[in-house]
Parts: structure tokens; C-alpha cells; sequence
């Protein structure tokens, strides 16, 4: 037990330690504005000195020209790659607005991980050629998004863990995945809205519950019938899913495929990260002399993060 306190407490320093490091990033805003058919009034804000000295933001689509203040596009408008390469590499994010005459707009945020973005304003005589850049850029966000969230991860792996028989463990994901994937499309949709902080606070206290239910040697209805807990609590991280999207911003005319696309990464980022968990999970077993108490001691390193997490997502929702 001296040696799991040692790892709380290694825990809880890096948590501690990671906050403390933190520091500013450079910030910008490109705003397009579109003031006449295919013509777009160029706005670019930055309060960062590293920033102010650029002569051009952005490399925009090939079929547009800039004209001082403005971007000519012409008659297929604003459609194409928007480029920042100077973001390669660094720690400056940039957001993109953009709006349209019909009163659409779209909002994302690029930085170095992600240097462009693309305007999907391919119309509609292209037929189905138009799901070729969706389908990439939002397959790759939702296999981010879910790599990246390790909130969703650690529920992933306590249910792993704690669901042995294969059978059982292919029910408990279907549900979780049928679950998300349910309040994903409501939230997108605007047919749900509860508040983030709330979401994120009960989403750690998910991955709390999970971590308790795989110590507990006793029945209970995590153990009897996994699947529906995962599929409540599913609903929980599919709206966790859907604050992500809103916020990278989403096609307005094609927005079913844009949803379709992410929700299907998210999906392929899941099944890739339960079939590492496997794995590892198998080479470990094939550790003749590993600690008995080494599962637990991980357990329980698992649910101190989410307890923290829980109480300063709680902490910052009250004070907010």
C-alpha cells in the first residue's frame, strides 16, 4: 500500500505540476465578412506583438485574389483550402469567421496541430463529390477529438476492465457508442442544450462511478448489466462530444454529413484505443511476476485524476 501512496501522491504532483506550467498562447481572429456575391471584407485582429507584423494571415483558395481589404472570389464564392502555414509547428492559434450574404457562417479555430481549413462551398451540380473533404477533415476530427479527450478514453478503459467477458464488453461499447451517438446529433441539431460545465463535471464523475464499480467485489447493476449504464452514461459524453464540434464549427449546408463524418471517427478513434487496452491488457497478463495489487493500484490512479477533475470542473461551474 506505501508503494500506491507513493503513486497517488506522483499523481497529484504532475496534476499540480501541469497546471503550474501553463502560460498564454498567441491569439488572432480572421474575420470574412461577405459584402457582395462572392466578395469578402478581410478583418484581422491579434492583440499578440508576435502576430501584428503579418503581411498576410492567410493563403486563401486559388480561385480567390485579394484586392486590398478584400477577397475576390467570383461566382463559385469562397470555396477551397484557407492556409496558415506559418502556424506550422507553434503555439499561435488563429479563429476563422467567416459570414455569407444568406446569412450562414462558420467558426473554427486552426493552430499548429492544424494549420488549414477547408470552406465546403462546393454547390450542388457536383453531386456527391462534394463528401470527399467532409468526409476527411471531420473522420480525422472525430479520431482527435477522441485520442485527444482523455476524459472519454478513461471511461473506455475502466469499462474495459471492468467487463471481462468479451460478449459482455462488445454489448456494454455498442450501447455506449449508440448512446453518444444519440445526444451527439440532438445537441448538433439544437434539439438539446444542457449546460457544458454540468456535462463535464458528471462526465468525470462517470469515470469516479466506473473506477468504484471495479473494485467492488460485490453484484451490482454495473456488473450484472453493464451495458445499460453505459448507455445512460453515454448520453453524458455524447453531449461532451457535440461541445467539442459546436465549438471547431460546422458546415451549415452540409451539416448531417459533417456530423455523420466526426461521429464515425470518434468511432474509429474508439475501437483503436479498446484494441490497444486489449493488447496491453494480454502482454501484462504475461508478466510472471508483476505486482497482484498493480491492476488496483491503476484503478485507483484513474479515479483520483476523475475525482479531481470532477471537483474543479464542479468549483469552476458554482463560481462561473
Amino acid at each position: 500500500m506505501s508503494r500506491l501512496a507513493a503513486l497517488l501522491l506522483a499523481l497529484c504532483v504532475w496534476s499540480f505540476a501541469a497546471r503550474a506550467s501553463a502560460h498564454s498562447i498567441d491569439a488572432a481572429t480572421l474575420t470574412l465578412t461577405e459584402v457582395a456575391e462572392g466578395k469578402f471584407a478581410i478583418d484581422w485582429q491579434t492583440t499578440a506583438k508576435t502576430l501584428e507584423g503579418l503581411r498576410e494571415p492567410a493563403q486563401f483558395p486559388k480561385t480567390c485574389h485579394r484586392d486590398g481589404a478584400l477577397l475576390e472570389c467570383g461566382p463559385l464564392g469562397l470555396s477551397g483550402t484557407i492556409e496558415f502555414p506559418w502556424l506550422e509547428g507553434g503555439e499561435s492559434r488563429v479563429t476563422v469567421l467567416i459570414d455569407w450574404l444568406s446569412g450562414s457562417r462558420l467558426l473554427r479555430i486552426v493552430n499548429g496541430r492544424a494549420t488549414s481549413l477547408t470552406v465546403y462551398g462546393i454547390p450542388a451540380s457536383a453531386g456527391l463529390r462534394f463528401l470527399e473533404p467532409i468526409s476527411v477533415d471531420y473522420t480525422r476530427l472525430g479520431v482527435e477529438h477522441i485520442l485527444a479527450g482523455f476524459d472519454h478514453l478513461m471511461f473506455v478503459l475502466a469499462v474495459t476492465i471492468l467487463v471481462r467477458n468479451r460478449r459482455a464488453l462488445l454489448l456494454a461499447i455498442t450501447a455506449f457508442t449508440l448512446a453518444h451517438s444519440l445526444t451527439l446529433a440532438a445537441t448538433v441539431l439544437g434539439w438539446l442544450n444542457l449546460p457544458a460545465a454540468a456535462v463535464e463535471t458528471t462526465i468525470a464523475l462517470s469515470i469516479v462511478l466506473a473506477c468504484v464499480e471495479c473494485l467492488r467485489p460485490t453484484d451490482s447493476l454495473m456488473h450484472r448489466k453493464p451495458w445499460l449504464v453505459t448507455f445512460a452514461f453515454g448520453l453524458l459524453h455524447g453531449m461532451g462530444f457535440a461541445s467539442a464540434l459546436l465549438e471547431t464549427g460546422l458546415p451549415e449546408r452540409h451539416v448531417p454529413w459533417a456530423l455523420l463524418f466526426f461521429n464515425v471517427g470518434v468511432e474509429l478513434g474508439q475501437l483503436a484505443a479498446i484494441a490497444v487496452f486489449l493488447a496491453l491488457g494480454w502482454l501484462f497478463t504475461r508478466i510472471e511476476r508483476r505486482p497482484a495489487w498493480s491492476t488496483r493500484a491503476f484503478v485507483y490512479a484513474m479515479g483520483c485524476t476523475a475525482a479531481y477533475w470532477s471537483l474543479e470542473r464542479a468549483v469552476a461551474m458554482f463560481s462561473a
